[in-house]
């Protein structure tokens, strides 16, 4: 008998569904349990199996044609069957809900918001959640992205870096087995291979994000956009033409983009690049300068190194990771250099000029000049907010040298201009700009939303990987707050023999007066899922005793957090106090 092959509903909110690739054809034999085609459900993409064997009668819908969940898209049975019946019940089935239509739920809330008009300009993190969420309380949204959608970190940033990172901790593993008896051996790296993936990982992403704006009715423009007043934005569309478009609110996700130093001969050599030349090398470099030993400078220091790659890395300030805890960024350092990179600090890099190799480096280290060659110089010494074509003067904005300037509600000097994310100058990460653009995009639609940045997490993608949540031992001397500290050694921490030799710390500090927890720092393995837990109870201003309170399991990595809190108090039970 017939059987119906349904568009599936994966998720509470699922509502449609996209076919990326049918694994079978129209006369095709399937048996249980076979792959037949893969559906795009927002960002993600699932394989539906064969839920009986027979075989493909008929196909209705097209590779990256979308459907209502539980709409007829295919058709299996015996052969020769008559399916006139099932074909005729499907296409009286009713039509997909219009492309860019709102659900009905956001629907309603726009009749109940009066349907406001919200401007987003910037298509990054920060201003595809920000046109989301306006979307879901009623706005009418325009989203204006220049270039790519998902912005920096999706396209040429923290995504695209991370899958490069994960392709080189293969290596790491190999080594990591060997102690266990287990022979891994990497016999090559083809690197164009990693170079697909990585774009594969990309694209998969930010066809969910586009996938998200549509659902949620979002219309998007393609241009550069700049707010004249919060009811007026002038765009320079990609075709060449200008439109003015017209609204109640502006919310400006405008990003960042690379600094370049005035060091002579950055601009004229080809062979420095910045980050975003570092993602898309045809080949991994046989060596590779990093002038920079920020975050970006460290992520990819560390995966070419894991490549092969001889690195090293000049930073001007006496330690790597300004921002992050001191006594750990110690420990990290000296885990880099025994993996064989080589790291300057109070080092400045004086000019570049050519030479055979790629480029020659001088560098003043120590009052003494001297010079490195290399293939590449990754030139990563931050990034600048990219707000010069929004002519933020000449709007009456108020910004210092294009950091735009808001209060706690994300709202700029201009009422019903609201600005998000990395054109602040102030804290550049993706999740930071997604709650500010939750924030703003619910003041926009008239609600009353604040933005804490207490519980920001910083998170450093090397191995192991190294995050922190609050206040740094630094800034609490720097604030004159009086602290108490509790370390516990991860070569103390069953999990983390077993992981990685028992590599790394946890760090914990207290405010003396109430024992609040007021930081948290960790170097060890899956401190960047570990440390939320530590924001968690940052947000709750736990203390000491409700922390050791907490019961942890064992073995885990996280009952380390359990012991560092009992170490504030001097009574670890798991190492000498």
């Amino acid at each position: 008998m017939a059987k119906e092959l349904l568009m599936p509903k994966l998720g509470l909110t699922m509502k449609t569904g996209k076919i990326v690739k049918w694994h079978v054809s129209e006369g095709d034999k399937v048996a249980q349990g076979d792959d037949i085609y893969d559906v795009e459900n927002e960002k993600l993409t699932n394989t539906i199996q064969a839920p009986e064997s027979g075989t493909i009668l008929k196909i209705l819908l097209p590779e990256g044609g979308s459907a209502p969940v539980l709409q007829t898209i295919a058709v299996m049975g015996e052969p020769g069957e008559d399916i006139s019946g099932v074909l005729a019940k499907a296409e009286s089935g009713g039509d997909a809900p219009a492309e860019g239509s709102a659900p009905a739920a956001v629907a309603e809330e726009a009749s109940a918001a009066g349907g406001k008009r919200v401007t987003v300009i910037g298509g990054g993190p920060g201003g595809y959640v920000a046109a989301i969420r306006a979307a879901q309380l009623g706005g009418e949204v325009t989203l204006i992205e220049k270039e790519h959608i998902g912005g920096t970190c999706l396209n040429v940033g923290c995504i695209p870096t991370k899958a490069l990172l994960h392709a080189s901790s293969f290596e790491d593993a190999a080594k990591a087995a060997a102690a266990y008896g287990v022979d891994m051996k990497v016999e090559k790296l083809e690197w164009d291979k990693v170079m697909a993936k990585k774009g594969e990982i990309v694209d998969r992403l930010v066809g969910g994000v586009k996938g998200l704006l549509k659902t949620n009715g979002v219309k998007v423009v393609n241009g550069m956009g700049k707010a004249l007043s919060p009811s007026d934005v002038e765009v320079a569309c990609a075709d060449g033409s200008k439109k003015d478009i017209k609204g109640d609110k502006v919310i400006i996700a405008a990003g960042s983009i690379p600094a370049i130093p005035p060091i002579p001969g950055v601009k004229e050599n080809k062979n420095c690049i910045d980050s975003t030349g570092a993602l898309s090398l045809k080949k991994v470099p046989k060596s590779l300068l990093i002038i920079g030993g920020g975050v970006i400078g460290i992520e990819l220091g560390s995966a070419f190194n894991a490549f092969g790659t001889e690195v090293t890395i000049i930073e001007a300030l006496p330690k790597l990771l300004p921002m992050m805890d001191g006594e750990l960024t110690a420990q990290l350092r000296s885990i880099l250099e025994e993996s064989g990179m080589v790291i300057k600090t109070e080092a400045k890099v004086m000019s570049v000029e050519d030479s055979p190799a790629g480029a020659k480096v001088n560098v003043q280290e120590n009052g003494k000049d001297v010079s490195y060659d290399a293939e590449k110089v990754l030139v990563a010494v931050g990034r600048r907010t990219d707000t010069a074509y929004l002519d933020l003067d000449k709007a009456g904005i108020e910004n210092d040298r294009g950091r735009i300037t808001v209060n706690d509600k994300m709202e700029t000097s201009v009422p019903g201009i609201y600005a998000i994310g990395d054109c602040l100058g102030k804290v550049m990460l993706a999740h930071v700009a997604m709650t500010q653009g939750t924030v703003a995009a619910e003041n926009a639609m008239g609600r009353n939303s604040l933005y804490d940045g207490d519980t920001n997490v910083s998170c450093v993608y090397t191995s192991p990987e190294f995050a922190g949540v609050g206040l740094t031992e630094e800034q609490a001397k720097e604030q004159g707050i009086e602290y108490t500290t509790g370390v516990f050694p991860l070569a103390a921490n069953g999990k983390s023999l077993i992981m990685n030799n028992g590599v790394g710390a946890i760090k914990l500090m207290f405010g003396k007066e109430y024992g609040q927890l007021i930081g948290a720092h960790i170097l060890g393995p899956n401190a960047t899922e570990i440390i939320e837990e530590m924001a968690v109870a940052l947000g709750m201003e736990m203390t000491e005793g409700e922390i050791i309170g907490t019961i942890h399991g064992h073995p885990t990595v996280n009952e380390a957090v359990h012991e560092a809190a009992m170490a504030a108090q001097g009574r670890a039970l798991h190492m000498p106090n």
